[in-house]
């Protein structure tokens, strides 16, 4: 049994077109799969923390 649990995420448009896109190019099973593996990566490279999350990229200002 998964121990995937339902949230709700704001995402822009070109988010969105990018979950789409590499779901497509991986061949994921969904967008949600996707923004799983995302996370995980993140989790997983804690040392790429501040290159991450440090930096203030502002694409929608």
């Amino acid at each position: 049994m998964s121990d995937n649990q339902s949230t709700t995420v704001q995402l822009k448009q070109r988010q969105i077109d990018y979950l789409a896109e590499i779901t497509e190019k991986y061949n994921l099973p969904d967008t949600d799969k996707s923004l799983r593996c995302l996370i995980d990566f993140a989790i997983e490279k804690r040392d790429l923390e501040p290159s991450i999350f440090g930096e203030i990229r502002c694409m929608d200002c």
